[in-house]
């Protein structure tokens, strides 16, 4: 068992059991020498392996702290809060059936390279459990508030005559978003906030905001906020119903700090839309691409000492207020966005044109790359299209059985045309 992009993630019982819970548990215990901060999202099976997580550490002589239902970025506030380190039971934005482990630095921040070798390395040497049943451990009820304070302090704004509508995934925001949001004086209405252990991501939150965009422009909300199961990403919706990604947000973000002298550059992935390099080299701004991961873009912006970066998928990284991608933090962010500069849709249309882009995802056992690069290359020939004007990525994802093809172009037909025979070869 290897760690991905994301941790380590697969089908609950089935890879991700309880004895590889147990056996990180002591992995981690064995590594670091501070405290542990425990969280897991709303998914069935999290709880189960949260315990035996717990008792890995405790057998390995660490110092256990179970936080209970609690968002990725809030497990990494409190260990940076108290000095420790975290562990995360959580699948992020797959289906209820699957799970993940990830592990916090100390401080809560992501694991370096040579930290994560570390881990795996004592993981692969642990072993497992002598007992089937663990015992309970006491929740630390009084976490979930101090997370919450910290994000008003972090971001003291006035909402005050805001309607916000927020879709939580039935994940672990849904236990804090509300009261949160509704601290800052705008109305809120919240969907997707009573999770039964199977209706995580279930047809809602950051991959499914179908529900999310037709409220909000059914309530005439100035803007809507979808979390994913774990709550560390967030995808924005105009009042128009539009989505807006982490693409969109990252311009605008950039943009109103480099407007106050107060940003030199930001990084992006590979991911990331043609168009936010343009509009953001045309306003000065210095953009550098990385890998995939928000651990990718974390060590860019260390090695450069920058304060922003994005991924399209929703992970956006403010470096001097977060150690890590916080969807509360950003949704707060976003909200404030619009109170200083007006209606969301109206601020993305003025600060960048998107390019043409679609992405596809294909089983892995059923990709074949040779197909794929031939399509591209005769649809190249047969549209006359420069190889500066269009783009293929193809990227194997780091967190779920899937082959990612994502194609760019300055003509949309192109783009069209292409993803039309991708999507028509692999459903045959």
């Amino acid at each position: 068992m290897h760690f991905g992009t994301d941790g380590i993630r697969g089908r609950a019982y089935e890879e991700i059991t309880v004895d590889l819970a147990y056996r990180l548990g002591r992995a981690v215990g064995s590594v670091f020498s501070v405290p542990v901060f425990v969280g897991y999202d709303t998914r069935e099976s999290s709880p189960v392996l949260a315990l035996a997580v717990l008792a890995g550490l405790a057998d390995a002589g660490a110092q256990g702290h179970n936080l209970g239902v609690f968002t990725t970025p809030g497990v990494a506030v409190i260990a940076k809060a108290r000095g420790g380190a975290g562990i995360v039971v959580s699948a992020s934005h797959n289906p209820y059936y699957d799970n993940g482990l990830k592990v916090l630095g100390v401080g809560g921040a992501k694991l370096d390279f040579a930290t994560e070798a570390a881990v795996e390395e004592a993981l692969n040497r642990a072993a497992g459990p002598s007992r089937e049943v663990f015992e309970d451990v006491e929740v630390d009820r009084d976490a979930q508030h101090e997370y919450a304070e910290h994000l008003r302090r972090l971001v003291p704004v006035d909402l005050s005559g805001l309607h916000l509508v927020l879709d939580c995934a039935n994940g672990a925001a849904s236990h804090v978003a509300h009261e949160l949001f509704e601290g800052t004086g705008a109305r809120v209405t919240t969907l997707f906030d009573a999770p039964n252990g199977t209706n995580i991501n279930l047809h809602c939150g950051s991959t499914h905001p179908e529900d999310l965009r037709r409220t909000v422009v059914e309530l005439g909300a100035d803007v809507g906020l979808a979390f994913d199961g774990d709550a560390d990403r967030l995808i924005a919706v105009d009042a128009r119903g539009v989505l807006r990604n982490g693409d969109d947000l990252a311009v605008l973000f950039s943009l109103d700090s480099h407007a106050r002298g107060e940003l030199e550059g930001v990084v992006v992935t590979v991911m990331s839309n043609l168009g936010v390099h343009r509009a953001l080299g045309a306003r000065g701004v210095k953009v550098v691409e990385t890998d995939v991961g928000d651990r990718n873009i974390l060590a860019a912006l260390e090695e450069r000492r920058w304060d922003f970066g994005a991924e399209q998928s929703g992970h956006l990284i403010f470096r001097r207020l977060s150690p890590t991608g916080d969807g509360l933090l950003t949704g707060l962010l976003v909200a404030d966005l619009v109170a200083r500069f007006g209606p969301l849709a109206e601020q993305c249309d003025a600060a960048w044109q998107r390019v043409p882009q679609d992405l596809i995802n294909i089983a892995t056992d059923a990709y074949d790359d040779a197909v794929v690069r031939a399509m591209f290359d005769e649809e190249c020939r047969e549209m006359s299209v420069a190889s500066d004007d269009v783009r293929l990525l193809i990227r194997r994802s780091g967190t779920e059985p899937l082959i990612r093809v994502m194609v760019e172009a300055l003509d949309e037909a192109f783009v069209g045309r292409f993803t039309t025979r991708v999507r028509t070869h692999f459903s045959q």
